[in-house]
């Protein structure tokens, strides 16, 4: 799975984005498509997202995964990165896929690790700006880190290590996930203060799921609580998983999240065909 070739998209600038996508072949049109949205410093080949992808093949789901630029398999170095860029990206290949790949059109189930629990909910709003046949019908997130810029990372680095970002542009951090640091730039800090989504309300009526370990070392499941309260609608809930720690890769950990997907799109496919026409 992971060392399957994937499909690219060139980007205005040149950049191309590496990304998978399965078409639908179940006969249900109501039911939406899946797309996995990867963490920082992460990319598509990890196990939620292969899991993921694995489902949605023997369901007949479709199923779309990506790799940011300076991610994976996409062009481009990560330090050049922001969380807006990053948003960009997959607004980009989404709306690539909606044209051709059937069922990554309409209606969608935005799943999002980690940082992806961010980009979730900005591409969520994003969608409903444009007002397009895609929509964002609900959400998973796993370990969610929306924020984490202005309310996990200062205190995780301390004041040495901010004076260093802000004095030379740029720190490497080590990280128990990867044998490369996390490099944690001053302009990811600058621009992803236009980005918050945890300062007032997040006005998306629509059902999300979030999944967090009470053992998350690196993202407190308190950020999945305070994402679970800016959201305006009432069909949102929060699941902590005893002992998890920030993958939730587990065996039984993986098993939870795809349970949780299907779930959620038979509930969505369900009230669309009450809904009707």
């Amino acid at each position: 799975m992971s060392a399957a070739t994937p499909a690219y998209l060139t980007r205005p600038d040149g950049q191309r984005l590496a990304y998978h996508a399965l078409p639908a072949r179940r006969a249900d049109a109501a039911e939406p498509g899946i797309v996995f949205l990867g963490g920082f410093m992460s990319d598509m080949t990890g196990h939620k997202a292969t899991s993921l992808h694995v489902w949605a093949q023997r369901s007949g789901r479709a199923f779309l995964r990506l790799d940011y630029s300076g991610h994976g398999q996409s062009d481009g170095a990560f330090r050049d990165g922001t969380l807006g860029r990053w948003i960009d990206d997959a607004h980009a290949v989404l709306a690539h896929c909606g044209d051709g790949i059937t069922g990554l059109g309409g209606r969608l189930v935005l799943v999002g690790s980690s940082m992806g629990g961010w980009v979730m909910v900005r591409l969520a709003q994003r969608l409903r700006a444009a007002g397009t046949a895609q929509q964002a019908a609900g959400l998973v997130g796993i370990a969610a880190a929306p924020d984490f810029t202005e309310d996990l990372l200062p205190a995780r680095l301390g004041p040495e290590a901010m004076a260093t970002i802000a004095r030379d542009g740029l720190i490497a951090m080590p990280t128990a996930y990867s044998d490369t640091p996390y490099i944690v730039t001053q302009t990811l800090i600058d621009e992803a203060r236009g980005q918050l989504v945890l300062r007032g309300p997040i006005d998306l009526d629509l059902p999300v799921r979030l999944l967090h370990g009470s053992a998350d070392a690196d993202v407190p499941w308190t950020q999945s609580q305070k994402l679970m309260q800016a959201f305006t609608g009432d069909d949102v809930t929060l699941t902590l998983v005893r002992n998890g720690d920030h993958r939730l890769s587990t065996p039984r950990e993986l098993a939870r999240l795809t349970a949780t997907v299907e779930m959620l799109c038979t509930d969505i496919a369900a009230a669309a065909s009450d809904a009707g026409p």
